[in-house]
């Protein structure tokens, strides 16, 4: 029997922005739904309209039930009163959604107190209670905390705990992993899992990652445009989409397993404003039909179990390599084996604390050492607060570092003047994390890109050449030379940055995080262009993410990154095929496979607990109170060696040029 119902929801925010245009789905009883979709597809929106949270002027049409009551139409009152208690919501920024000044055991408390009638004392337990079913440890100290004292994964089990205080009926989850590590992702979603278990609630999982759905949901649908175009179950979805922009998502993902290489969908969404009077699809899909601009599709059986799709050309579908075929890696010229490329970026026992009033100091960088050599790409990965990108300001700031030494293209920047300094940036440019906060937005494309020219003293007319040029490189059109930043969708505004980062033609580029912040299918062209540039420039990178699957793609090497030191160095085929450091191995276990039947066959070891306080690091190794092989020892003298002695880099594979820094990885004496 259906818990929660939608029949043909409409949602409109002014001045005509069609959000959600005609949704239909059914949830049952311990039934999870995922719903996926690229941003602005209006997943988030269904989830307000749902919940009764649209904003103040949207107008929501249509019908919404919980176990047959419409919730459609009631007051704010009304609603006030079932949330919490029948459905409830876990929000995507739990920061925001938690309140700052008080404790977080007593706003858990606070929702039993308000729905159940529960006494102060019996409120505060069952928070206690709540807290250790999500796994926060030691609850009773922790329920006494604030939020600003909680990691983010700490915060989103939170939520989930007040979420699941009253046993509602149904659970609205929007993008409960979103922004986190993949550790933290996959602890998450235990947390989900137990408090399905918990609960018995309808959850709908409203997620733009494919990965996280593969383990977790039982139905699928995908949204376009506000609309459901395709809906089955999960392993239909995975195993034999039929609508081109399912094809087109699931074929854009990156894969740790490195199965096979993200291929991109052409284009952008369409303005929620102005949507097309055909298929939403169309002018992105590479099997439209001329009818397809002007008939809207309606979803059809396609399959067992439900499995319905909106598209006018179904049998074009059945085979997906004609839909969306997979391409060949960008051919690298010839190069020499490694060892005999000259070094472009050498970092030598690098170190950066930063000392805080009257704290101890940050270990942000605590000796790490590695090179890149011409025309290679080194993966440089690990969780949130490991340095990351500690290591690559410490680069870009061209100056003598703290300890140790940093040595660019042959030379020490210990030793730069100002002018050599200049005169190195021409080669040394980076990409950001978030093109939007790094474009200035009070400048258009076309200046954007001219000023590193101009400062470097190019002449104007061929800055003008050049600007054209680079536009053409990374693949925008001349028309988007007279945009603003706030004119682009996030893959043209990231193709901007690395315009920008090439326009003087550098021989190597830091990459911060450079895709996260992008949905799959723009990340994958992305992704490629960054392949095709390299093979065509001869570029080197140091390429900076979290995201092990990315890195899959685009790295010759990698280094394995926890708590400011490197825990493991060597070529990607061999520490994504065998990883010797425990810690590298739980990353991977971490990262879900967009397979669900590969997913729920995984034996895995989650990681658990969160990394240490930088400024208080463990004595011993710095990995072993979260290490689950420490945990396995039971030999005293083996255990009281990663007690006291910090494991240095040592020679693992000579062949593979791998280091690892572990006491107990095979083949480490």
């Amino acid at each position: 029997m259906s818990v929660l119902t939608v029949r043909d929801l409409h949602v409109t925010y002014p001045p005509g922005v069609r959000a959600v245009r005609g949704i239909s789905l059914e949830v049952g009883a311990g039934e999870v739904l995922g719903v996926v979709g690229e941003s602005g597809s209006g997943k988030t929106a269904l989830a307000l309209a749902v919940l009764g949270l649209s904003p103040s002027g949207a107008d929501v049409r249509g019908s919404v039930r919980l176990r047959g009551r419409e919730l459609v139409g009631r007051s704010d009152a009304e609603m006030s009163r079932l949330r919490g208690r029948d459905i409830a919501m876990v929000f995507q920024d739990p920061l925001s959604a938690l309140t700052p000044v008080h404790a977080v055991g007593d706003q858990i408390a606070e929702t039993i107190r308000v729905h159940a009638g529960a006494t102060r004392r019996a409120a505060r337990a069952r928070a206690v209670e709540l807290l250790d079913l999500v796994g926060i440890p030691d609850a009773p100290r922790r329920a006494r905390a604030y939020p600003h004292e909680f990691s983010g994964g700490m915060r989103r089990r939170v939520m989930i705990a007040m979420a699941i205080a009253n046993d509602p009926v149904a659970l609205v989850a929007d993008e409960p992993t979103g922004g986190l590590d993949v550790t933290v992702q996959a602890q998450i979603l235990d947390v989900l899992r137990v408090a399905r278990e918990a609960t018995g609630a309808a959850v709908l999982l409203i997620t733009h990652d494919l990965g996280v759905v593969a383990g977790v949901a039982d139905r699928v649908m995908v949204m376009y445009a506000g609309r459901a175009v395709e809906t089955a179950p999960v392993d239909q979805i995975y195993h034999r989409p039929r609508m081109p922009y399912t094809i087109g998502l699931l074929r854009s993902l990156p894969r740790a397993d490195g199965a096979v290489r993200p291929v991109p969908i052409d284009g952008a969404p369409p303005s929620a404003s102005a949507p097309p009077a055909g298929c939403a699809f169309a002018p992105r899909c590479p099997v439209a039909l001329p009818r397809c601009g002007d008939t809207v599709p309606e979803p059809a059986p396609v399959g067992p179990g439900g499995h319905r799709a909106a598209c006018l050309n179904i049998e074009a579908t059945a085979d997906l390599d004609a839909v969306f075929p997979y391409r060949p890696a960008a051919r690298l010229p010839q190069a020499p084996p490694r060892h005999q490329r000259p070094v472009v970026l050498k970092v030598e026992d690098l170190v950066r604390h930063y000392r805080q009033r009257r704290d101890r100091p940050v270990h942000a960088v605590d000796g790490v050492t590695f090179d890149v050599r011409a025309g290679e790409t080194l993966g440089l990965a690990g969780e949130s607060g490991c340095g990351k990108t500690t290591v690559l300001m410490e680069i870009l700031n061209l100056a003598r570092p703290q300890r140790g030494r940093i040595t660019v293209f042959g030379e020490d920047t210990a030793a730069l003047a100002a002018a050599d300094r200049k005169r190195l940036r021409r080669d040394l440019q980076v990409v950001f994390q978030d093109p939007f906060s790094s474009l200035d937005p009070r400048m258009r494309v076309a200046d954007i890109l001219a000023e590193p020219l101009s400062a470097h003293g190019m002449p104007g007319p061929k800055i003008s050449l050049r600007v054209r040029e680079l536009l053409g490189v990374v693949g925008l059109r001349e028309e988007h030379a007279c945009r603003y930043p706030r004119g682009l969708s996030g893959g043209e505004a990231q193709r901007v940055g690395i315009a920008r980062a090439l326009a003087l033609e550098p021989r190597l580029l830091l990459l911060d995080e450079p895709v996260a912040a992008l949905d799959a299918s723009v990340q994958a062209g992305v992704l490629e262009l960054l392949d095709e540039l390299r093979a065509r420039l001869d570029l080197s990178y140091l390429f900076v993410a979290h995201d092990l699957a990315v890195l899959r793609h685009v790295a010759d090497r990698v280094a394995i990154m926890y708590h400011g030191r490197l825990m493991e160095v060597g070529a990607a085929s061999a520490v994504y095929q065998r990883p010797a450091h425990p810690y590298t191995r739980a990353l991977l276990d971490s990262v879900p496979l967009p397979d669900p039947l590969r997913e729920r066959k995984r034996r895995r070891i989650p990681l658990q607990g969160d990394p240490p306080d930088p400024s208080a690091p463990p004595a011993g190794c710095r990995f072993r109170p979260r290490c689950p092989r420490y945990t396995a020892l039971r030999n005293d003298a083996l255990r009281r060696r990663c007690e006291t002695s910090d494991p240095a880099l040592r020679v693992f594979d000579p062949s593979a040029d791998r280091l690892v820094a572990c006491h107990h990885a095979e083949g480490v004496k």
